[in-house]
């Protein structure tokens, strides 16, 4: 039996957005820090800020007023280890929410910081909003509607990855990455050019669907890439015509027990997607 709720994505986005939109707006008041209202300290898995903690609460708090708890699960990454809803593995419907992807970037006033809110149906991103409060822009997708990207104004524009089909004409973002590192060594061996240097997985999307660079590579070392990360941005590549996968083509799953993502995930503009995972994983061989 089809769930109604497949039916209602596009009334369920549009209040994905707005969440979007008002929580880009909490960023913006903490990075407007003239009367030090950004507080940072030091976790195990890096620094938080009340930006971060702040904007996790509206999110949270603006999704349950509008869907509940009963039949939507949880994710957070400011919140994720709490039981307050119970276990997010009973629902097949799941919210995956990052406040801030890109908090490094954000304490430094650096402008490559984003939001992630994502609807996850089995598994899998149904409803996904990336919101890049420096750029004012919002990106927006919903499965099977293609991907949008919005302003402050309401004007919304269809965006679409580049047509761009060799491997040595793909230009590849990248972290920050040490000399000897494998993810170095592997960007180094790859006939793609490497763009500049971009953190936020967000903003390495929106990037991507606006034609400006064809992908990225994501290689998890001691830790991995969470949930959090991957969920929203994914499913606005995919419908701007892009793909990521793992490096053997095995697609990401979400709400699973693990919320990491281990290995070599890659994204790209989809034209040359096998070409260039069959590259990555030839290299990683002999690394």
């Amino acid at each position: 039996m089809t769930d109604n709720r497949l039916e209602k994505l596009e009334e369920i986005g549009a209040i994905a957005r707005m969440i979007g939109w008002g929580s880009a707006d909490i960023l913006t008041y903490y990075h407007t820090d003239a009367a030090g209202k950004l507080k940072v300290r030091e976790k195990k898995e890096g620094p938080v800020t009340n930006a971060d903690v702040a904007a996790n609460e509206y999110i949270l708090q603006k999704l349950r007023i509008a869907f509940g708890s009963l039949e939507f699960g949880y994710l957070s990454e400011e919140s994720y280890q709490s039981h307050t809803n119970g276990d997010r593995r009973d629902h097949q419907w799941v919210w995956i929410i990052d406040p801030i992807d890109g908090t490094r970037a954000y304490i430094q006033q650096n402008p490559n910081y984003a939001v992630h809110i994502a609807l996850v149906y089995e598994g899998q991103p149904v409803v996904a909003v990336v919101a890049v409060p420096s750029a004012q822009k919002l990106y927006y997708a919903q499965r099977g509607g293609g991907a949008f990207v919005e302003t402050r104004s309401g004007d919304r524009t269809p965006v679409r990855v580049s047509s761009r089909d060799h491997l040595k004409d793909l230009c590849l973002l990248t972290r920050r990455t040490r000399k000897g590192e494998k993810l170095d060594e592997l960007l180094q061996r790859l006939p793609c050019q490497t763009q500049q240097y971009m953190g936020s997985i967000g903003c390495k999307i929106a990037a991507i669907v606006e034609q400006q660079v064809d992908g990225f590579i994501s290689l998890s070392g001691r830790g991995a890439p969470k949930d959090w990360d991957f969920a929203a941005p994914e499913l606005i590549l995919t419908e701007a015509g892009g793909q990521l996968t793992f490096v053997d083509g095995t697609p990401l799953r979400y709400n699973q027990k693990d919320i990491n993502q281990w290995g070599c995930a890659i994204a790209s503009n989809a034209h040359c997607h096998e070409a260039l995972c069959h590259e990555v994983e030839k290299i990683l061989a002999t690394l």
